[in-house]
Order: C-alpha cells, then structure tokens, then sequence
C-alpha cells in the first residue's frame, strides 16, 4: 500500500512539476517576473483598481492524503525576487498546521508536511507566508494567504448507517414490487474521482429478491412467493465505490424481509364425514360435539364462520362458534328422543366472512363436511300425561272424597311401572293421599273454601325397578264454595240518631256480607223477626239490591228515658241451601241541635248530687283497702321472722350489727370495749341447749381454760373459743360460718392483726406514732421505743 502511495504522490508531482515548466518562460526557472501578476481588477462602481506589486509568487499547492513515505513530503517552495541567495531574506510561515504540520526552510522555502493527512478530518489548509529580513526582521513584502488542498484518496468504504434493516410485502406479491431501499454512505470525496461512487448488488436472497445497482431499491424477483411455505427471508447487500470496478471498498448489510399474510387460502375440513352422539336425557343448550375447519391464514384472513345448510337436524341442533378455539360447536337445540328417532344428519358449511378481491378466481373460500348424530339411549325418567294438573273438589266433603287422578309412565323400552307419592313439603298439614300404583288422590279431612281456596301438591313418579329416577308435576287443587257461612252486617257500627227526629225519617241504610262466594243474580234480604214486627220505634224496608234502609215510625224519642234501642234484623242469603241470620243493630238517640247535628250521646242526669261523685268514692276506697292490705302484709312478714336453732337467754352480741352515729373517745378511751362481751354467756357451763336434736353427750368444761372476763389476750381467747367449738359436740355443724381474726401461729402468713405485735419482736420502727398526736399516742406506746426519761419516772 505504501508503494502504491508513493508511487501516486510521484506521479502527481511529477505532472505539476511539467505543468509548471511548461507555463514558464524560457529560462526563468520557477521565478516569474512581477510584470506578470500584474492585472487589472474593476472595482464595484466601475473604477480600475491597480494591484499592487508582489515580489515573490508561487503556486497552488496540493499534498495526498494518507501519505506514509519515511521523508516528510515537499508540499512546495516559496522565492521572492528580492531572494538573491546570499542568506539574508527569511522565510515566515503562519496558519493552519503552521509549524506542526507543515514546516518551511527559511532559507530556501521548501515547505513540507510532517505529518500524514487525511482529507475526510480537513480538506484544506489556508497558510500565509511572508519574506522579512533576516536580521531585522523587517517585511521586504507584505504578506499573502495561499491554499494547501488535501487530494483524496480512496481510503474510507461505504457504510450503511442504519442496518440491520427490517422490511415487509406482501405474499403473493408481483415481480418488481418494492420492498424497501437502502442507502450506503462513503466519506470520500464525491467530487475527485470515483471513491464514493458507489454501485449496489446482491450477495444473499436471490433469486428472491434484486436490488437496483445506482438506487438501492429491493424489490421481489419471484411471483407467488407464499407465505405459508416460508414467511421470512435474509437478504445480503453490497454497496461497493469506485463504480463498483476492481479496487474499490465495500460495505454489506443484512436486511430481513417478512412475508405479510393475505388471504390466499381457504378453510378446509380434515375430515369430510364427522361421527358424534348424544343421550336422549341431555336437555337443550348442552353441548353435543366440535368440528373445525383448518385455515394457514392469519388473524382476519384466517377467520372461519360457519352454518347449517342442510340435513334433517337443523331444527333440532344449532351451532356456534367458541370465541377462544373459534371451533364449530354443536349443541342441542330441542330435546331427543331414542325411541322417537335415533339417528340425524348434518350438513356444515366453513367460509370465510373476509375474500380478497384480486384473489377471488382462486376460490371458493368455503368447504362443507357431514356430521352424522346418533341418539343413545338413556333411562329416563317417568313422563307424565300432563305438564301439570288442575282438580276441583267441594268444601266440607267428607274425608276419603276423590279429588282427581294423575298418570305417568316409563318411556323407556323396560316400560317399567311407576309408583306416586306427595311430596312433603307441598303437603304439610297431610290434607291429601295419593294411591301409589294408580295415582288417584284424595281427601284426609274435610276442606274449607273461606280458610284456602286453593291447595297447590307436588306429586312424584318413579320407576319400580329402575335407577331410582323420578319426575315430578304440578296438582292445583281448588276448594268449590258451599253456601255454608250466615250473612251478617258489612259494618257494626252503631247508629245514631236524634231525640228530635221525626216520623218516617230514615236513619240508616244497613248492608250485608258473607264469606262464601256470591252467585250470579244472589242478593241478600232484610226482614225483622216476628217478636220485633209489631214493634213501635222503627221499621225496616228491603231496597231489593242487598241493602235495607231504617226508618223512625214516631217521634219524640228521650234520651232521658231511653238512650239505646235494639233492632233484630233477620238476614237471607238466597244461596243453596239459603242459610239466614239475624243481626241486631244498636241505635242510639242523641242530643242534636237544631241543624240534626248531634252534640252528646252520653247519659247526663237532671240534679247532680251534692258532694264527691261515685268515681271519687271508689277510687279512695280502692286507696284505702290497698293501704290496709300493705300493712298486714308487714305485719305477717316479721311475725314469720325464724328462731334461731340454738336456745339464747339473750341475743348474742356477735350476731348483730349495731351502727351509733356518735364518734368514739379514741385511743384515750380505753373503757369502749370490754372482751367479755365476746364470751357466750350461755356456755359458761359447758353446755350449749340445742334446739333441734336431743344432745347424747355432755360437754364438761376443763378447769382453768377459760379466760377471764377482763383479760385482754386476745390471743388465748381466740384459742380458747376454737378449742371450745372443735370439741363442742353439740356444735351445729350445718350451715353455720365460724369467722376468727387470729389466723394462728401455725400459718405462713402469721397473723393477720396487730394485737399480737406486742408481744412479738419486729424490726419495724414505729417511733414516728410519738409525732402523730395524741390521738395515736397509745399505738405509740404500745409499739414505740419508749422514752428512757419515762421510764426513770
């Protein structure tokens, strides 16, 4: 490579040194006379500008990129026609890569680069050179800017930017149909030579696909490429500069093509003949089996519907499409029936809803395959006659009367009997019984419309012999109506009317009611009795439409005298059997104004008595006899007070609570208590009566073990009362609670009172009682240190 180079750098020099001499004039060399750099210029407004003399030229300089040879390369040389070669004019180069780059003899004005270039990081470089001399330093010219320009060689290979590529067509496509295009880049220089012409061509996915050489565009090659047979393919491109001829860089790429689907194909059945089969006890809806249809297409190309188009089940089955499998299903449309017809047919069609247009002549897009059902046997239930029964029967019909019959019967080929029964539940109160071998029902107990009008049974049937299985039907029973209910008033209210009413006034206009049912064109009638026909207050008139209307036959009613009157009126229901009632209407008289508004019913004497009223009187009687009644009852009550079972002369203090309102002397007061007190009077000579049995033993008191009465040791007494009570025969030994403060000196827990701490030893000082006063001064005497001052006195 670096012999090639320098050969390419020789041989540019070698033809800019010929150009050079060519345009010199004989013998100049490479100096060139100032007369001929000078020229005229004109200026913006039309003026001739002069340029001014230059005493030193040159030419344009040019240097190869990438140049690697051992000595820095001449870029060129720079000679004034001041320079008479004695050394005394200095070269000054500045600039662009001045001094690191490139590099001048002062002396001479070589100009060389020391360093490799390269075009593609700066193209050109702009210097400025100027001659001073030597030891002034002093400019004999002024200075000029010249151009070093970089000549591109083809050093940098085409890249493609932004592989891997991912493309897509159509399966099926065309021949020539455009994929995608790629684009290579080369950083060369476009404008010098053919390094980054750049030429395209295929290395992988042929014959599949072509690429154009100039553009870059893939297009397919192959017509009918299917996606079904292979959707994605791996394609190689070169992009190659220098024209694509011997020598030049290249640069690959991958490009991946996916066939998209289209709908070329249609759905088809692996199977043309399906065999399936469903029991006859199956109820409608169920599923009775799956087909499908097998399509290489996707998503919406490959969507399948289907349909029924014939066979003699297509009232019986329907299908439908599982949105998840998108399977055909199956399912029962009506119940089937073994006996009835064992076997059906069917006739499946498989389309597809979306067809291509452009390849429609490739059709049909559907396909149709049988399906063959059988029926199985099943054992089945009973069926009955009727989906459901309705039976009248006559209110108070005596038991045992038939209500109606109901029949199923095993449909199976066993024809197995059936046997009936109430279910229990629908017949709670037992009314009904039905005969288990024929299905005949009947009453248990007369029946009563105006209780339940109707009865509502569930009644079961099940083969004998079979698999247990049973049916059940619906029975209403309805009560039929017996006129056997007496009419009476719609209302029983009473009525009122005035003291002042008139003859012939009609005061009311009474109507009637009866439970049992009203026939057709029945009414009721009114009449009175005869014990209240002749009577003279009041009559009655039968207005023929189930209502009578009350009249006054006289005047001059008193409320005074009278303030209620009783009507017996005598109702008729003209039923079957007629069944009649007399009803008595109260009517009160009351004290009207002169517009018939009543004022007062109530009964007002003339003279009120003087005094309390009656109401007075027995309340406070009832006040007093309940105050006698208080009292006796107290005085029962402490006269039913229990007597103790022991016998005592006396109550024994220890039995009793006794509460003094009034504070004691204190710890000053030593007279309060007195522990004789304590001591049962009653045992003083050993024996204690009792009351309820008869003592066998007599208890003798041991001499000298009783305390005495003044003494204070609490402690020997306790003692003693425990000693008397553990060897007390006589003793009750029921229901009696025997409480001591002293809890012994055999407990852990030692005593429980403080009385014994004076004649213990404790480590507890108790000095501070002598500063609590004088009410604690005895606790401060019986348990504090005593002062030695007292004790000397």
């Amino acid at each position: 490579m670096r012999e090639t180079l320098g050969l390419w750098v020789f041989l540019i020099f070698l033809g800019v040194a010929l150009c050079s001499h060519a345009s010199m004039p004989p013998g100049h060399g490479h100096r060139r006379r100032l007369s001929l750099h000078r020229h005229r210029e004109r200026g913006k407004e039309g003026q001739v500008l002069h340029r001014s003399k230059r005493g030193w030229v040159w030419n344009q300089f040019f240097v190869i990129e990438e140049y690697t040879g051992p000595d820095p390369v001449l870029v060129g040389r720079l000679h004034s026609d001041v320079d008479s070669g004695d050394g005394t004019i200095k070269y000054i180069l500045s600039g662009d890569g001045a001094g690191t780059i490139f590099v001048i003899d002062d002396k001479t004005g070589n100009i060389h680069a020391t360093k490799t270039l390269d075009r593609e990081e700066q193209a050109q470089y702009t210097l400025t050179a100027q001659a001073v001399a030597r030891d002034t330093n002093k400019p004999l010219e002024p200075p000029s800017e010249f151009i070093v320009k970089v000549q591109d060689i083809n050093d940098n290979p085409p890249e493609f930017l932004h592989g891997p590529y991912y493309a897509s067509v159509p399966e099926m496509s065309n021949v020539g149909t455009s994929v995608m295009q790629v684009t290579a880049t080369d950083a060369d220089d476009p404008t010098y030579g053919n390094s980054a012409r750049l030429v395209y061509s295929i290395l992988q996915g042929q014959p599949y696909f072509s690429v154009e050489p100039q553009t870059g565009i893939i297009r397919t090659a192959l017509p009918n490429m299917d996606r079904e047979a292979r959707q994605e393919y791996d394609v190689v491109i070169q992009a190659k500069d220098m024209g694509g001829h011997m020598g030049g860089l290249s640069g690959t790429t991958e490009v991946k093509i996916t066939l998209t689907d289209v709908n070329d194909n249609p759905p088809k059945f692996p199977q043309s003949v399906y065999s399936m089969s469903v029991l006859e006890d199956k109820v409608p809806g169920e599923e009775v089996g799956r087909l499908k249809a097998k399509d290489p297409d996707l998503g919406e190309n490959g969507l399948v519907t289907y349909r029924l188009i014939d066979g003699d089940g297509m009232n019986v089955f329907e299908i439908v499409t599982d949105s998840v499998t998108r399977d055909c299903v199956i399912k029962l449309k009506k119940p089937v029936d073994f006996e009835t017809k064992p076997f059906y047919t069917l006739k499946v069609e498989a389309a597809n809803p979306h067809v291509d247009s452009r390849f429609i002549a490739w059709g049909p897009y559907k396909d149709t395959a049988m399906v063959k059902v059988t029926v199985l046997d099943a054992d089945e239930p009973p069926f009955f006659s009727s989906a459901s029964y309705t039976f009248e029967v006559e209110e108070n019909a005596p038991d045992g009367t038939v209500v109606g019959q109901v029949h199923a019967k095993d449909t199976d080929t066993a024809n197995n009997p059936v046997r009936y029964q109430i279910t229990p539940y629908t017949n709670l109160d037992q009314l009904f019984t039905i005969n288990p071998e024929d299905g005949v029902i009947k009453t248990t107990r007369p029946l009563d419309r105006e209780t339940q009008p109707w009865h509502n049974i569930s009644v079961s049937a099940s083969e004998i012999g079979g698999h247990h299985q049973d049916a059940k039907v619906r029975v209403n029973i309805k009560v039929k109506d017996v006129n056997d209910n007496t009419p009476e008033f719609a209302t029983q209210n009473d009525v009122l009317m005035c003291e002042n009413f008139p003859a012939g006034k009609l005061i009311e206009t009474v109507s009637a009611v009866d439970k049992d049912e009203m026939a057709h064109r029945q009414y009721f009638r009114f009449n009175l009795p005869p014990e209240a026909v002749n009577n003279h207050n009041f009559s009655l008139k039968d207005n023929l439409d189930s209502t009578a209307s009350i009249y006054v036959i006289r005047k001059g009613f008193s409320r005074m005298t009278q303030d209620i009157y009783f009507l017996p009126i005598e109702i008729n229901d003209n039923g079957i059997p007629p069944m009649s009632s007399t009803n008595t209407l109260t009517i009160r008289v009351c004290s009207c104004d002169s517009k018939d508004t009543i004022l007062s019913c109530n009964v007002e004497p003339y003279v009120l008595p003087a005094g309390l009223s009656t109401g007075a009187l027995i309340a406070i009687l009832a006040c007093i006899v309940i105050l006698l009644a208080i009292v006796v009852l107290f005085v029962a009550l402490r006269r039913q007070k229990k007597e103790p079972l022991i016998v005592f002369e006396e109550e024994d203090i220890r039995e009793n609570i006794i509460t003094y309102d009034d504070e004691g002397g204190g710890e000053e007061d030593t007279e309060a208590f007195d522990i004789a007190t304590l001591q049962n009077p009653d045992g003083a000579n050993g024996y204690l009566p009792r009351k309820d049995i008869k003592p066998e033993l007599q208890y003798a008191v041991r001499p000298g073990s009783r305390p005495a009465a003044n003494s204070v040791d609490v402690d020997d007494f306790i003692k003693t009362r425990i000693s008397d009570a553990d060897n007390d025969p006589t003793a009750p030994p029921y229901d009696s609670i025997q409480i001591y403060g002293y809890e012994g000196r055999g407990s852990v827990a030692g005593s429980l009172s403080s009385l014994e701490s004076v004649t213990t030893d404790s480590d507890l000082d108790y000095d501070y009682l002598q500063s609590w006063g004088p009410r604690f001064k005895k606790l401060a005497d019986l348990y504090g240190t005593k002062d030695p001052v007292d004790d000397n006195s």
